[in-house]
């Protein structure tokens, strides 16, 4: 999947970001690397989530927006990982993971658990 195919959409700036923590109760980002045979498996996951849901969902590529991607790992104190998917339910993050365990089945369940 290459850039701008997602039906979600992508962040790049720290203003961006803070206004959707503000908006938004659940949400699911997801940070790619553009340069990663891994990431892009990862990348390839997230979207076929994102194909089959309304959840909202959101996406940053690591070369483009590092300030951000750097942000967030220093305000939720997750180290940062390239690919990592992170779950934000009320301003918080209740679930993150990253590598091979970002799969569509590993995200579903994730979001079911926080029903």
């Amino acid at each position: 999947m290459s850039k701008g195919q997602l039906p979600s959409i992508q962040l790049s700036s720290v203003e961006e970001f803070n206004r959707i923590i503000e908006s938004s109760g659940t949400f699911l980002l997801m940070k790619h690397s553009l340069t990663c045979p891994v990431s892009q498996a990862a990348f390839d996951e997230f979207g076929k989530f994102t194909n089959n849901t309304k959840f909202p969902t959101y996406y940053l590529y690591v070369q483009d927006a590092r300030p951000l991607s750097n942000y967030i790992a220093e305000t939720f104190h997750i180290k940062h990982e390239s690919p990592q998917a992170l779950l934000f339910e009320n301003g918080q993050v209740k679930w993150h993971v990253s590598h091979w365990n970002i799969t569509e089945t590993n995200i579903i369940q994730a979001i079911e658990k926080l029903k």
